[in-house]
């Protein structure tokens, strides 16, 4: 029997957010006959504590966090270094830039060193681009600087996924990597969802209007839940039946708050909070949205997409990969808040077109973006 490969997958935070998932479903869905999967990351419980539940090995990276400090970054550095020495992985998977970067500067600092005392032995780098942060609002300059540290990752790497072609498109014109770079999609699969009732009672018992409108979401700048809300606004005067439910937890929570009150609007949206494994009450909403400033292929669609939910999103990244306008889901422009109340306000008045969308977003998720699919392309390229 071929001796299995070792992958040591390194990413920055240990919390639960898109890639922390993506580095999970790989973890642990990879065929355990022919690899062995080592996780390492920076502060955060959640990760480690999920994949201990799968039986697969953890590691703290004391010095990494995602913010940019030269000395704490510099120990980063040397720990991993220390770590690969240690564990002696074939490949190394990198996710997030902080992580990307430095786990990229270590395997060819490494690859020389071991050249050097180790004939045969030599190790590969992968890197996931879950998202480019140039996309996100910052400034000229440090737009341009992300862009080329992004380039130097991809650069350093034997090869890089982006997860949708959008992704790859926004960096692949750079120069020396178009032969680097491999497109694959997030994948999901079938879970677990409560009923209607059991939902809604565990997420907002206080809620009584019959259409919910909701997503989940991290309460970030990114996820453009203000223009959500002003969206909202105009469709309370014209349906006493409407709730919007937003679930999840951080940053923007009171910011978010307070354009709601400003609006008028603070009996008829619910803050539900963060909780643990959401999708599972996916079934709670009547219509699922995702207003996102910036995405790259976000799994809150494919979930909606195993629920069966109407979906309204936005026209950025992959979302036209999984979302076909008008036959499977509605794209909208985010920032034209008028496009967003149409859209809502179609879905509200015609269940049956609810219906449909939802049904082709199944379809067109359980078909393209399965877990199995995902995992099979990642496995063929390590």
């Amino acid at each position: 029997m071929p001796e299995r490969k070792k992958i040591l997958y390194i990413i920055t935070k240990g919390n639960f957010g898109g890639a922390q998932r993506y580095v999970f479903d790989l973890a642990t869905n990879m065929p355990r006959d022919k690899f062995e999967a080592v996780v390492a990351f920076g502060k955060g419980d959640t990760l480690r504590d999920k994949l201990l539940e799968s039986d697969i090995r953890t590691i703290e990276i004391k010095s990494l966090a995602r913010n940019i400090n030269i000395l704490k970054d510099a120990l980063a550095f040397f720990e991993i270094i220390k770590i690969i020495k240690k564990e002696r992985p074939n490949i190394v998977h990198l996710n997030s830039s902080k992580a990307g970067l430095l786990g990229a500067l270590a395997v060819r600092t490494l690859n020389v060193y071991f050249k050097l005392t180790t004939k045969n032995y030599k190790l590969k780098t992968i890197f996931t681009g879950h998202g480019w942060a140039f996309n996100e609002d910052r400034g000229i300059f440090q737009k341009i600087v992300i862009y080329i540290l992004h380039w130097i990752t991809i650069l350093l790497s034997h090869k890089t996924i982006a997860v949708s072609k959008k992704t790859a498109d926004q960096i692949i014109r750079l120069p020396f990597i178009k032969k680097k770079i491999e497109t694959i999609h997030n994948g999901t699969e079938a879970f677990e969802l409560a009923s209607q009732i059991e939902s809604r009672n565990f997420l907002a018992p206080q809620v009584h209007e019959k259409v919910w409108i909701g997503t989940i979401s991290e309460l970030h700048p990114n996820k453009g839940l203000d223009y959500l809300i002003e969206s909202f606004a105009p469709l309370v005067d014209k349906y006493s039946n409407i709730a919007l439910v937003i679930v999840g937890g951080g940053e923007e929570e009171s910011n978010l708050k307070k354009l709601a009150e400003e609006l008028n609007l603070g009996e008829r949206i619910t803050f539900a909070g963060f909780k643990a494994n959401a999708k599972k009450y996916l079934g709670a909403f009547d219509i699922f949205t995702l207003t996102s400033r910036t995405e790259a292929l976000p799994y809150a669609i494919l979930e909606s997409g195993i629920a069966s939910l109407p979906t309204v999103a936005s026209w950025v990244g992959g979302i036209p990969e999984i979302i076909t306008n008008g036959e499977s889901g509605i794209l909208i422009n985010p920032e034209k808040t008028s496009e967003l109340t149409d859209a809502l306000d179609s879905l509200i008045a015609q269940p049956e077109l609810r219906q449909r969308l939802g049904r082709e977003l199944n379809k067109n998720v359980t078909q393209n973006f399965s877990i199995q699919k995902m995992v099979k392309e990642t496995a063929e390229l390590y």
